[in-house]
């Protein structure tokens, strides 16, 4: 995917999780630092229904643009991460998402 394709479609995913009130939603491009992806999407949902609500979402967007969307986590529904290959979501409830921190762990030394 290239750069152009790449922004179009976490800017899709982002209004589409907007769209269904998640909160605190970020973009973090983890382009270079990680190797299974190039950008994470970072947001929180008030409770199980809505993060569900958040990933079919997310899944539709992907399904839009011929990309399989692979949900983790639907089971326990705390912390559910979708799988776009180069763009990865994670959906939190609010408790869990400040225990894992997750922003924390890959900001770039240049942006903290």
């Amino acid at each position: 995917m290239n750069d152009e394709q790449l922004n179009t479609l976490t800017a899709k995913v982002v209004e589409a999780i907007e769209d269904k009130k998640a909160q605190d939603v970020i973009v973090l491009n983890v382009q270079g630092a990680c190797a299974f992806a190039d950008r994470f999407v970072v947001a929180t949902g008030r409770t199980e229904r809505q993060l569900k609500a958040l990933a079919q979402a997310v899944a539709e967007i992907a399904h839009g643009y011929g990309i399989p969307a692979k949900v983790e986590g639907l089971e326990a529904a705390e912390w559910l991460l979708i799988d776009l290959g180069d763009i990865v979501v994670h959906l939190f409830l609010p408790d869990v998402r400040i225990s894992f921190q997750l922003e924390r762990l890959w900001k770039r030394p240049d942006e903290v």
